[in-house]
C-alpha cells in the first residue's frame, strides 16, 4: 500500500471517531459544565458560566450581591453525580462554608440544559443556598461576647469591666461647624495632637463617631461634659472596657486591651475581624483566645434593602436564619497576685527614676504575690522578662557549692582586700570593713559580701559546680507552672579562668531575672527548689501557655546571650543546705550591711544585698539587689543603675516589708 493510500485511511478513521463522538450522548460535556459551574461558585465569579434564560453578566453581578454580605469569605462547592433525563441533567451542589470555627454545609440541586452541542446550567438563586428566592440576599450578623476578667488571689478582680467615657466628634452633630475647627479645640481640650486629630476626623466618613481620647469614670476625669459640649460636634459618650484597678496596675505583666489594628487582625488568622476587641502585651495577648471567648455568628437569608428599622418594626423577623454558631463567653483567668501586695510594690518603686522590679512570693505554694516594674522601665516587664547580671546576691549559689565540698558556715575563707585573677584585679565594695579581712568565716565573708573569699573558692568549686547550685535554688531552670513568659536565669556550666571568677561574685555570663531573685531566696525559706506559679488555669481556653521559661532579650546595658534553662534541678537544695543558708542570710541582717532590716515587725528577716558592675563608663554603673525572706514571704527588690544594693535597693525592700507587715 502506498503513502497516499496509508493517509487517506486515516483521514477515514478520523472522521468516523469524530462522527461516533457527535453522535453520543453528551455526557462529557455535561460533566464538564457541572464542573465549570462548582469551580466557578466556589470562586464567587459566574461571569465565564453559560447560563439558560439569564446573561452570565447578570448572573454573576446577582450571585454577588447575594453574598456581599459574607465577604470575603468563599465556599467550597463540589458537584456531585448527574442524573439525564432526555435533554436535562440534574445534579447536587455541595457547600462548605467556615463559619468561625465551624463549619456550614448544606446540598442543594442544581440543572443543565443541552443546546445543540452545548450544556447550559438554569439560573435560578436556589442553586446557590436552599429556597433562595429572587430578590433575597444573605446576611451574616456576630454576637461578641464580653471578655473575662483577671483574677487575682481569691477570686479578687484585677481586669474588669469599668466605665469610661469616649471623647471625640459626632460628624452628623457638627451641622455648619467647621469640622477641622472642632477637632482642633477638641484636642487641646484632652491634651491630643491637634493636627493628627483634625486629620483624621477630615478622613472619617459623614455619619462616623470620631474618638480623640477614653477617659475612666472613677472620679479622677478633671475635664467635664459641659466642657465638651461647648465644642460644636463635641460629645462624650458613656462605655465600658476591660480594665485593672488603674492605668499602671501591673501593666506590662496583664498587658493591655484595645481594638484589633490591622497587623492583628492580619495575624490572627481569621480569629479577629475589624471592631474586635483583643490583648496586647503580657497575659491579656497570650490568653487573649481564653479571654475572648467565641463569637455567635448569625447567617440569615433576607430580601435586599430591608432596612434595620422595617427589621424592628415587623412581627415576626422577616429575615430567615439559615445558620448559626452559639455564642461561648470567655473563661476567667486566674492569677496568684495579692491585689494589696501588687499594689504596695508599685508604690514603693513610683519615685525611682531607673528601670526596676518588686518581685514578692510565698515560698510554700511558689505563688506569685506581686511582680511590679517601676516606671522607670517604661512598660518593659522587667520583674519577669528582665536579664541582669546579679551581683552578690548571686553569693547563696556560691555557698550551697561550696557546702557541697564539705564547708560549712563557720568554715574559715581567706578575704583579702584585693585578689587578681589572670591578670584582673578583683575588689571588695566600697566600704568593706577591715576588721573582716583576712580569715574569717564563711558566715562573716558572706553576712559583709567578700568578693575576694568567693572568688578563691574558684578553684574548689567548679563552673559546672555552679551552675547545677543554681539549678538546686530553682533558678536558670524552666518554669512549667509559671503560666507566663518569664526569664528564670543563664548561668553557664563552662567558663574560662577570669569568667568563672566573675561568675563566683555573680557577674561574667550570669544572668537572673528579679523573679529568679525571688525563688532564688524562697527556696532557701522552703528548704527545696520554689516552683513559682503565677497562673492557675493556663490551659482553660483554646489557648496553651506559650513561652514560659523561655528567655526574652532583656533590658539590662551590656548583657549577654543567656544560655537555655535546665530542665529541673538534679540535686534540688536539701532542707539542711537550706538552714545553713539561711543562717547566713540572717547574719547579713545581725551583723552585716542590712541591719536596717532588724525593724522590721514579725518574723525575722533573712536577706542578701548585691551590686553588680555593668558598662563601660569609669566608675562603671551598677545594679543594685537585694532579696529577702520574712516568714512565708520571699521578696527581690531590683535598681537597673541604682548604685549599691544595700543603699538603694534596701530601702525600698524595708519599705515594702514594714507596709506589707
Amino acid at each position: 500500500m502506498g503513502k497516499s493510500s496509508k493517509l487517506a485511511l486515516a483521514l477515514v478513521g478520523l472522521v468516523l471517531g469524530a462522527s461516533l463522538v457527535a453522535c453520543g450522548d453528551g455526557r462529557d460535556g455535561a460533566e464538564g459544565a457541572a464542573q465549570q459551574l462548582a469551580i466557578a461558585v466556589s470562586a464567587l465569579d459566574v461571569g465565564s458560566v453559560a447560563f439558560e434564560g439569564k446573561e452570565s453578566g447578570a448572573a454573576n453581578e446577582q450571585l454577588k450581591e447575594i453574598f456581599q454580605g459574607l465577604d470575603p469569605d468563599k465556599p467550597d462547592v463540589q458537584a456531585g453525580e448527574l442524573t439525564f433525563e432526555s435533554d436535562t441533567a440534574t445534579f447536587p451542589l455541595n457547600y462548605t462554608w467556615k463559619v468561625g470555627a465551624e463549619e456550614w454545609k448544606y446540598t442543594v440541586s442544581a440543572q443543565l440544559k443541552k443546546s445543540g452541542d452545548k450544556w447550559l446550567t438554569v439560573w435560578k438563586p436556589a442553586m446557590l443556598v436552599p429556597d433562595l428566592a429572587d430578590g433575597e440576599i444573605l446576611t451574616r450578623a456576630t454576637q461578641t461576647p464580653q471578655r473575662a476578667s483577671i483574677l487575682g488571689a481569691g477570686g479578687a478582680p484585677l481586669v474588669m469591666y469599668r466605665p469610661v467615657v469616649n471623647v471625640g466628634i459626632d460628624k452628623p452633630a457638627l451641622g455648619d461647624a467647621d469640622p477641622a475647627g472642632s477637632a482642633t479645640k477638641l484636642a487641646q481640650l484632652v491634651g491630643v495632637d491637634p493636627a493628627a486629630y483634625a486629620r483624621q476626623v477630615a478622613a472619617a466618613g459623614p455619619d462616623a463617631f470620631v474618638p480623640a481620647i477614653t477617659f475612666r469614670e472613677d472620679g479622677s476625669r478633671t475635664i467635664t461634659d459641659e466642657q465638651i459640649s461647648a465644642i460644636p460636634g463635641a460629645r462624650a459618650i458613656q462605655d465600658s472596657l476591660p480594665l485593672a484597678p488603674t492605668r499602671t496596675f501591673a501593666r506590662a505583666l496583664l498587658g493591655t486591651v484595645s481594638e484589633a489594628n490591622a497587623e492583628q487582625i492580619e495575624k490572627s488568622g481569621g480569629a479577629l475581624k475589624p471592631g474586635d476587641t483583643t490583648g496586647a502585651g503580657g497575659l491579656q495577648q497570650q490568653y487573649d483566645a481564653q479571654l475572648r471567648g467565641t463569637d455567635g455568628i448569625v447567617i440569615r437569608a433576607q430580601k435586599a434593602g430591608l432596612t434595620a428599622a422595617e427589621i424592628q418594626a415587623a412581627n415576626p423577623d422577616p429575615r430567615r436564619v439559615l445558620f448559626q454558631t452559639q455564642i461561648k463567653a470567655g473563661t476567667p483567668l486566674k492569677t496568684t497576685l495579692d491585689p494589696k501586695l501588687q499594689q504596695l510594690a508599685e508604690d514603693v518603686l513610683g519615685k525611682v527614676g531607673p528601670a526596676s522590679a518588686i518581685v514578692a512570693l510565698r515560698p510554700s505554694s511558689g505563688a506569685v504575690l506581686a511582680a511590679a516594674s517601676g516606671p522607670g522601665s517604661n512598660g518593659y516587664d522587667t520583674a519577669m522578662l528582665g536579664q541582669y547580671a546579679p551581683g552578690s546576691i548571686f553569693k547563696m549559689v556560691d555557698s550551697l557549692a561550696m557546702f557541697r565540698k564539705g564547708m560549712t558556715p563557720d568554715s574559715k575563707v581567706d578575704c583579702p582586700a584585693t585578689l587578681t585573677v589572670d591578670g584582673r584585679t578583683f575588689k571588695n565594695a566600697e566600704g568593706y570593713p577591715e576588721s573582716s579581712l583576712g580569715s574569717v568565716t564563711l558566715r562573716d565573708a558572706f553576712a559583709h559580701s567578700c568578693n575576694t573569699a568567693f572568688i578563691n573558692a574558684r578553684d574548689t568549686v567548679s563552673q559546672a559546680q555552679l551552675e547545677s547550685a543554681a539549678t538546686s535554688l530553682g533558678v536558670a531552670v524552666e518554669a512549667p507552672a509559671l503560666g507566663a513568659a518569664a526569664f528564670l536565669g543563664s548561668v553557664p556550666g563552662e567558663a574560662a579562668e577570669t569568667e568563672h571568677a566573675a561568675s563566683m561574685i555573680g557577674q561574667g555570663k550570669v544572668l537572673l531575672s528579679p523573679l529568679a531573685a525571688a525563688i532564688m531566696a524562697g527556696s532557701v525559706a522552703k528548704g527545696a527548689p520554689v516552683a513559682a506559679q503565677l497562673v492557675l488555669n493556663p490551659n482553660a481556653g483554646v489557648t496553651s501557655p506559650g513561652a514560659e521559661g523561655t528567655p526574652t532579650a532583656g533590658t539590662g546595658t551590656g548583657t549577654a546571650p543567656a544560655a537555655a534553662p535546665a530542665t529541673a534541678a538534679k540535686t534540688p537544695v536539701t532542707a539542711a543546705e537550706a538552714a545553713a543558708l539561711a543562717d547566713m542570710m540572717r547574719a547579713v541582717v545581725t551583723s552585716g550591711h542590712a541591719g536596717f532590716l532588724a525593724s522590721v515587725p514579725g518574723e525575722p528577716v533573712g536577706a542578701k544585698t548585691g551590686t553588680a558592675e555593668f558598662g563601660k563608663d569609669t566608675p562603671p554603673k551598677t545594679h543594685a539587689w537585694i532579696v529577702a525572706v520574712h516568714g512565708d514571704l520571699a521578696v527581690a527588690v531590683f535598681v537597673e543603675d541604682g548604685g549599691l544594693g544595700a543603699t538603694t535597693s534596701g530601702p525600698l525592700l524595708k519599705e515594702f516589708l514594714t507596709r506589707a507587715s
